[in-house]
């Protein structure tokens, strides 16, 4: 693959440069991209334009540095990825089946892209081909056929917006709620990262009682603490055993009577749904999203009581540590308790794009539920739909009709509408908000990365970044892409009473490759 990838290289700094002209009005800075789709098999991987991998992957609009998912050569690592194994799947949606192994990755996109997204009206093109130019289509003559495809079902609605000027191109019941599915994360994200921060952390703590060698292991709600030993840069369960087996033996301690606490959350802890693979109940401590497989995405058994199992793995890394335990019960840590070690997670900002990436229900709950805490509410499925709702609504979004029961979408009673969710993608992409950044930045890349990584390897292959939703019966694909007057639009697509999933996302995803390849009024 790397032998391809040097061949490739020569052709795509060419078409690079041939698109240079097109490039330059969608982004600052930029550097050299693939070329141009290729029809040869081999070399499916390149299947993008030097357009899209400029403005689709970078979403059109800002600097990108040598950090996060560009590598020195402004090739998307995700890409070199994909041609490195490209039978491994980048996540799951709801009823998927594929996982991943080890320690969890970043999603493969950093807050440095899309950095400098302002500009307004000047960031992309909204150039227009003068009425009556040959080649100037409406809209909604190139989308209508397609939604109105057998496979949508009986029910679909339908918005997209232009990114730099705020104007809607095209609406189809834009404000007819229908059930999101996963999309609702989109929301999530946005309502977390405002109410928090893009760089907000999460930490879980071991705090000592005073007098009684009473040890608590303290819940924070981080939902990406992993038991693993090279931990790819999310908190280790580990390392704070080991942190915390230092500082006993500094005290002198080498037996203690092991507690934990949860209490940051409240309510039940199983989702309306039930005992289900797509989601580990919800904890304040919980490692590994309580997973049995050693997988970090997609469906799994999970276990059944997600602190008692983080208490337990806890002890033993402590008992390998030279410190020995009795067994864990619940307990709440007391105001005069020691801290004695702390391990904390990534900033929020990459939360989310995990999140958004692998459709991770157990992060999007967490996330609802940190956002509720944040503000003064309860920390509760019930308390994290509210507070959800209450920060997109201080932020000016449309929520008519909209109805918030959880998170991550698996509620059936969500309701959320093609207008709101186009909303939400323009707001991310404000340059007055440059907090909500990753929401744009984690979104999965066609062909490439998480939910998508197994669509568009014949279409729109990393010109369409977008959120999947799947439920039976429900399918939906919102997200961004950069048409051929080179415009960065948003779009939203909802549909219910589909009943061939399959069917369904093919039906989407020939939507949005027609809005990318679309120069319409």
């Amino acid at each position: 693959m790397v032998r391809i990838a040097n061949a490739v290289r020569p052709r795509l700094a060419r078409a690079a440069a041939a698109a240079k002209p097109r490039v330059a009005r969608l982004t600052r800075a930029v550097r050299p991209g693939p070329d141009r789709p290729s029809r040869t098999r081999n070399v499916r991987t390149w299947q993008y334009s030097a357009g899209a991998a400029t403005a689709g992957l970078a979403l059109a609009a800002g600097v990108v540095t040598a950090a996060g998912p560009w590598d020195a050569n402004g090739q998307r690592t995700a890409e070199r990825d994909r041609a490195a194994a490209l039978e491994r799947s980048g996540g799951a949606d709801h009823g998927s089946s594929g996982t991943t192994s080890g320690a969890p990755r970043p999603a493969p996109s950093a807050a440095a892209v899309l950095a400098s997204l302002g500009g307004g009206a000047d960031a992309v093109s909204t150039k227009k081909a003068p009425p009556g130019q040959p080649g100037q289509r409406a809209l909604g003559d190139v989308l209508e056929p397609l939604l109105n495809a057998p496979a949508l079902g009986g029910t679909h609605t339908a918005s997209v917006v232009d990114i730099a000027t705020g104007r809607r191109l095209y609406g189809s019941a834009a404000g007819k709620a229908l059930t999101p599915a996963s999309t609702t994360k989109i929301a999530t994200a946005v309502a977390a990262l405002s109410a928090l921060g893009p760089d907000h952390r999460f930490t879980t703590r071991t705090a000592l009682e005073p007098g009684t060698g009473e040890l608590v292991l303290v819940g924070g709600g981080d939902p990406t603490l992993t038991a693993h030993r090279d931990a790819g840069g999310w908190a280790s369960l580990r390392t704070l055993a080991t942190g915390t087996a230092e500082a006993l033996r500094k005290r002198g301690i080498h037996e203690v009577t092991l507690s934990y606490d949860t209490t940051l959350y409240s309510g039940p802890a199983l989702h309306r749904i039930g005992v289900n693979e797509n989601l580990a109940p919800v904890s304040a401590l919980t490692v590994d999203e309580g997973r049995t497989n050693g997988s970090s995405s997609g469906p799994a058994t999970r276990v059944g009581d997600p602190a008692m199992d983080a208490a337990h793995r806890f002890a033993g890394f402590l008992n390998d540590a030279g410190v020995k335990t009795s067994a864990p019960g619940p307990s709440k840590a007391g105001g005069t308790a020691d801290t004695l070690a702390t391990v904390s997670s990534p900033p929020l900002s990459a939360l989310v794009e995990r999140m958004l990436t692998n459709s991770d229900n157990d992060i999007a709950e967490a996330l609802a539920r940190q956002t509720a805490l944040a503000s003064g509410g309860t920390g509760s499925f019930a308390g994290g739909a509210k507070a959800v709702a209450a920060r997109l609504e201080k932020l000016g979004l449309p929520l008519s009709g909209t109805a918030f029961h959880d998170g991550s979408g698996l509620d059936r009673d969500d309701r959320l509408t093609a207008d709101l969710l186009t909303a939400l993608l323009v707001k991310a992409g404000d340059p007055a908000d440059p907090g909500l950044r990753p929401v744009l930045t984690g979104l999965p890349v066609a062909g490439f990365t998480g939910t998508l990584a197994a669509r568009y390897t014949n279409g729109a292959a990393g010109v369409v970044r977008a959120k999947t939703g799947t439920l039976t019966g429900v399918n939906t694909l919102a997200g961004t892409v950069v048409d051929e007057d080179g415009r960065l639009l948003a779009f939203a697509f909802l549909a219910s009473g589909t009943t061939n999933p399959p069917e369904a996302q093919a039906a989407l995803d020939a939507t949005a490759t027609a809005l990318a390849g679309c120069g319409c009024g």
